[in-house]
C-alpha cells in the first residue's frame, strides 16, 4: 500500500470513528405510553408525566424519547395499540388504566410495565403484593371506584331533597360491576332509589340522558371512565340541556362547565408514574419497586354552573372545596 493512500485510509477511519461514536450517544432510550383517553383531555396530565420524568433526570425529546397511543376511550383499540408500542421496543410501557394494564401483562413478560389504574391490581393477579411486585410490572393506585359511595354523599349534600338518583357506567369499562355495586350499597345507606344508566357510543349517552328526563332523576354521578371524559363536552351539555345536577369523577369536567367533580387526581398519578418510569430507565426493577397509592382526592364546584341550575351551594361544600370557580 502507498504511503498517501494509507493516510488517506487513516483519515477516513478518523472520521468516521467520532461519527459512530455520536451515533451511539445519541441513541436514547424510548418510553412507550398507552392512555384510554384522547390527547385533548390529557395536556395536564402529560405535563405532570413529563414532570416527574424530569425529576429523575430525564428530559422528552433530549435524553428520553415518548412514544405516545391514545385510546380515545374505544377499549377494544388497546390490544392492537400495546402491539404497536412494544414492537418499537421500548425500554418502559406506561398504561394509564385497568384495561390496558392487564392487556400489557399478557402480552409481555420482559418489557417493564408501569401502570395507572382504579382498583386492586393484587385481585386482578398483576402484582404479588403491594410492597414487592414480582415480576415486570409495578405502578400507581388510586381511588375512584372506591369513592363512589363518597361522590353520592357530596351529591345528596348539594341536592337533598330528591328521593331518586342516577348513575351513568359505560358497560365496557373494566371497572363497570364494581361501580355498579358501590352505588347501589350508596343508595341504600342514603335510603334513596337508584337508576343505573349505561352508554357504550355517543347516541347512547343522548339516549340515556332522555331516559334519566323521563324518570324525573333529581341528581347523576357520572361514573369515572375514560370514554366519559373524551366525550366531556357532549356530557356537560346533555347535562345543562336537562337541567340535571351532576357530579363527575374528573377535575377537567367543572371548567369546562360541570357542577362539580370529586375524585382521585388522575394528574398525581401521571406524575407518580413519570417518576416510576425514570426509575426504572436509571436501572431499578418493578419487582423492586412497590406499589403507591395516590390518595390525594380533589373537590371542584362551578358556581356558575350551580347558579344556573338555581342550586344554592352549602357553605360546608364551598370550604372543603379544593377549587370554587367563579
Amino acid at each position: 500500500m502507498k504511503r498517501r493512500e494509507f493516510i488517506t485510509l487513516l483519515g477516513g477511519a478518523a472520521a468516521a470513528w467520532p461519527l459512530a461514536a455520536r451515533t451511539q450517544q445519541t441513541a436514547i432510550p424510548v418510553v412507550g405510553l398507552l392512555s384510554g383517553r384522547s390527547p385533548k383531555d390529557s395536556a395536564a396530565n402529560i405535563a405532570a408525566f413529563r414532570g416527574g420524568l424530569a425529576e429523575i433526570g430525564y428530559i422528552e425529546g433530549r435524553n428520553v424519547e415518548v412514544q405516545y397511543r391514545w385510546a380515545e376511550g374505544k377499549y377494544d383499540r388497546q390490544p392492537a395499540l400495546l402491539t404497536e408500542l412494544v414492537r418499537q421496543k421500548p425500554a418502559v410501557l406506561v398504561v394509564f388504566n385497568q384495561a390496558s394494564a392487564v392487556a400489557a401483562k399478557q402480552l409481555t413478560t420482559t418489557v417493564p410495565i408501569v401502570f395507572g389504574m382504579s382498583g386492586d391490581p393484587v385481585k386482578l393477579g398483576l402484582v404479588a403484593s403491594f410492597d414487592r411486585p414480582g415480576g415486570n410490572i409495578t405502578g400507581v393506585s388510586f381511588l375512584n371506584t372506591l369513592l363512589v359511595a363518597k361522590q353520592f354523599e357530596v351529591l345528596h349534600e348539594l341536592v337533598p331533597a330528591p328521593a331518586v338518583t342516577a348513575i351513568l357506567v359505560n358497560p365496557s369499562y373494566t371497572n363497570a360491576s364494581e361501580v355498579r355495586a358501590e352505588a347501589q350499597r350508596a343508595a341504600v345507606t342514603l335510603g334513596r332509589h337508584l337508576l343505573i344508566a349505561e352508554a357504550t357510543t355517543e347516541n347512547e349517552i343522548d339516549a340515556a340522558f332522555a331516559m334519566l328526563t323521563q324518570q324525573r332523576i333529581g341528581g347523576l354521578l357520572v361514573g369515572a371512565d375514560p370514554f366519559f371524559d373524551s366525550r366531556r363536552e357532549q356530557v356537560i351539555q346533555l347535562a345543562a340541556r336537562h337541567v340535571l345536577p351532576a357530579v363527575y369523577s374528573s377535575r377537567e369536567f367543572p371548567p369546562d362547565g360541570g357542577l362539580m367533580s370529586y375524585g382521585s387526581s388522575i394528574t398525581e398519578a401521571y406524575h407518580l408514574g413519570g417518576i416510576y418510569a425514570g426509575r426504572i430507565l436509571k436501572g431499578e426493577k418493578p419487582a423492586d419497586l412497590p406499589v403507591q397509592q395516590s390518595v390525594k382526592v380533589e373537590l371542584i364546584i362551578n358556581l356558575k354552573t350551580a347558579k344556573a341550575l338555581r342550586i344554592d351551594v352549602p357553605t360546608s361544600l364551598l370550604l372543603r372545596a379544593d377549587e370554587v370557580i367563579e
